[in-house]
């Protein structure tokens, strides 16, 4: 535990742990020097084959979106990635090996001693890894494997290849000991897996099967045709749609018809029938020719009349209008004028009848109403009865045109399918064609190529970032001790921590000489001391510590010396410990947990003070030592830091304080 407050303290924290920072050090610089000059060196051959648009970087020869099930959520697919899948893929891998294995055999032994020592020693090597390899495999860590299997997995791990994003040129990369071997394994490379791309992409077989799916397609065509010509011939129509709408244009005419002919027939009843109450009142015949003449009766009285009126004008010529005669004569003319007036004067001499007109008009059109109501009647039963049929036509329609629109749909499915396979048929004969004559869409645009310079290990680099990269890491190191450090090496956050005051840091001393420091921190346990009620009633003081060897009697001794200069009675240890006022009595108990007197001491005194020794206490154990007092004295008064050491050397702490 260290208190971090200023650079000071953190050039301490390095002093503190600067062995760790120089085993840290060393250790890296000496594996980056070693690694410069002992790793292998690599050398990397490269290549770029360029991947030109065409079917021959497409996975299925049917269009992806005919067949399509799952979206990818990019809308543009990258042709490239499989090329790498299949550049590096296991047939190819398998045969670069067996090429590598038999040019290595073929190869002359090396010449001179550094060759032949390489040799033995690849030798031996692969002969301890078989021998190790079998050992797993016996104890099943492992698999048993062929010597081209070992050597792909090698060759696999030694081979990269990359693209940039949108772009078409494939970058290949293989790394050996060898820079020779490095370009002959790439060249064999680029040629296996052109070798087997074509093989593989040369749609042998493509062209017999799409034909064959052609015929089938050809089968399916006609059967659903044959089915739905027998279909439409049962219901008597091109399609179901077109029957269904016929019938239905008829029945909506039928039963616009039918509702005119019931309204007309409504209307010829009630024609008839008020026709029928008409012809009743009506006379049978009618005069049509009538002779007319005046009454013989009335044409006798008038003649008889008109004589009176005479004799009488005659008579007033001779007589008055008082005479009897006069008088005669005019009751003869009002008799007979009022016989004259009840008299008819027109006679009819004879009258000609024939048959009422009307009547006969009316007869003809109630036989003409009665006749075209027996033709609506007969209309309507004749409506009645194709409306039926029309009906149950139109039922057996919609119970087959399911099955129609099956037959439809499958007809249209079987006829895309089959112009589907046959531009997939042509595109196989194309593609064969191609494939005949080596002709694809890989072009190697570079060659392997041959790099004597070295590609790993960077042995300048190393070298030069060696001494950086060690004081780093030996940094990083100081920094996780410091984080993994328990021990207590200054009292800084004492109090705060374990919730006990801290009396005093007492410097570690070497003998030398005087030390003001030391001094000062006992004069500080001094000053912390209740003085006045020494003078009263005297004190008892105990020293304890987690374990023997804290320099708990030290510091009794100087704190009974320093006491004593001070004019105070000190006794050490003393039974019984009653102290005396002007007294102070100093009471030893080291080690608490192997020191049985340890708490007896402490059992009589006033004051309990815990002794640390710094750089070796950890916290840990304060804790417990605490709690143990806590636990038997319910107090602890104090803490006393002993040995506290600034590790920072003098001139290095003169030149931080300048």
């Amino acid at each position: 535990m260290i208190d971090i407050r200023s650079l000071r303290d953190l050039v301490r924290l390095f002093y503190i742990f600067r062995r760790e920072f120089w085993l840290a050090f060393a250790g890296v610089a000496v594996l980056a020097v070693a690694g410069a000059f002992l790793l292998p060196p690599k050398y990397t051959s490269d290549a770029r084959l360029l991947v030109k648009p065409g079917r021959e970087n497409m996975t299925a020869p049917i269009e992806a979106a005919d067949r399509q099930a799952i979206y990818p959520q990019s809308t543009t697919r990258d042709p490239i990635l499989d090329e790498e899948k299949m550049l590096t893929g296991r047939p190819v891998l398998m045969q670069v090996a067996r090429l590598y294995l038999a040019e290595m055999s073929a190869e002359p032994q090396r010449e001179g001693v550094v060759g032949k020592l390489k040799d033995a020693f690849a030798s031996v090597r692969r002969a301890v890894g078989g021998a190790v390899g079998k050992a797993f495999a016996a104890i099943g860590l492992a698999e048993v494997q062929s010597e081209e299997e070992a050597i792909a997995e090698k060759l696999a791990a030694r081979f990269a290849v990359t693209h940039g994003p949108g772009s078409n040129v494939m970058e290949l990369s293989f790394t050996w000991g060898d820079p020779v071997v490095a370009q002959r394994v790439l060249k064999s490379w680029i040629r296996v897996y052109l070798d087997e791309r074509t093989t593989v992409l040369g749609r042998k077989t493509l062209v017999t099967f799409y034909e064959a799916k052609v015929r089938d397609s050809d089968q399916q065509i006609e059967s659903a045709k044959s089915l739905l010509r027998t279909r439409l011939v049962s219901i008597d129509g091109t399609s179901a749609q077109e029957r269904l709408d016929a019938l239905t244009k008829r029945l909506n005419d039928l039963s616009t018809r039918r509702a005119e002919i019931a309204a007309e027939r409504t209307a010829l009843l009630n024609g008839i029938g008020y026709a029928n109450q008409q012809v009743g009142r009506l006379a049978k015949e009618t005069v049509s020719e009538r002779e007319l003449g005046n009454s013989p009766t009335f044409q006798a009285l008038s003649t008889q009349l008109a004589d009176l009126k005479r004799q009488r004008a005659d008579a007033l010529r001779i007589f008055k209008d008082t005479a009897p005669t006069i008088v005669a004569l005019n009751e003869s003319i009002a008799t007979l004028e009022a016989q004259l007036k009840t008299e008819d004067r027109v006679l009819q001499r004879s009258e000609r009848r024939t048959p009422n007109e009307l009547n006969t008009v009316m007869a003809r059109n109630q036989l003409e109403k009665s006749m075209r109501l027996r033709e609506l009647d007969a209309l309507h039963t004749a409506f009645d009865k194709e409306a039926t049929q029309l009906e149950t036509v139109r039922r057996k329609v919609l119970e087959t045109e399911p099955e129609l629109a099956r037959l439809e749909q499958a007809l249209s499915v079987a006829e895309k399918s089959r112009a589907l396979y046959l531009d997939s048929l042509e595109k196989a004969r194309i593609d064969q064609a191609l494939d005949d004559n080596r002709i694809n869409n890989i072009a190697q645009i570079q060659e392997a190529s041959l790099n004597p310079s070295r590609s790993s290990p960077k042995s300048l680099l190393l070298l030069i970032l060696a001494l950086p990269a060690a004081g780093i890491v030996g940094l990083a190191v100081v920094y996780l001790c410091a984080m993994f450090d328990q021990r207590i090496h200054d009292g800084g956050r004492f109090e705060e921590r374990f919730g006990v005051p801290l009396w005093s840091a007492v410097k570690d001393i070497d003998g030398s000489g005087p030390d003001n420091d030391f001094h000062a921190s006992l004069y500080r346990i001094y000053g912390t001391l209740p003085l006045e009620r020494i003078q009263r009633e005297g004190l008892v003081l105990g020293l304890s510590s987690a374990r023997s060897g804290e320099g708990v009697s030290f510091l009794i001794e100087r704190l009974q010396t320093l006491l004593q200069a001070q004019g105070l009675t000190v006794r050490v240890n003393a039974q019984p410990a009653v102290a005396a006022p002007g007294e102070v009595v100093l009471l030893e108990a080291s080690g608490l947990h192997s020191n049985r007197d340890a708490f007896v001491r402490l059992s009589q005194a006033h004051l309990i003070v815990l002794v640390v020794e710094a750089r070796t206490s950890t916290v840990p154990v304060v804790e417990n030592a605490l709690g143990v007092l806590r636990t038997a004295f319910r107090k602890v008064d104090g803490v006393i830091l002993n040995r506290r050491r600034f590790e920072v050397p003098p001139h290095v702490l003169r030149w931080l304080q300048r």
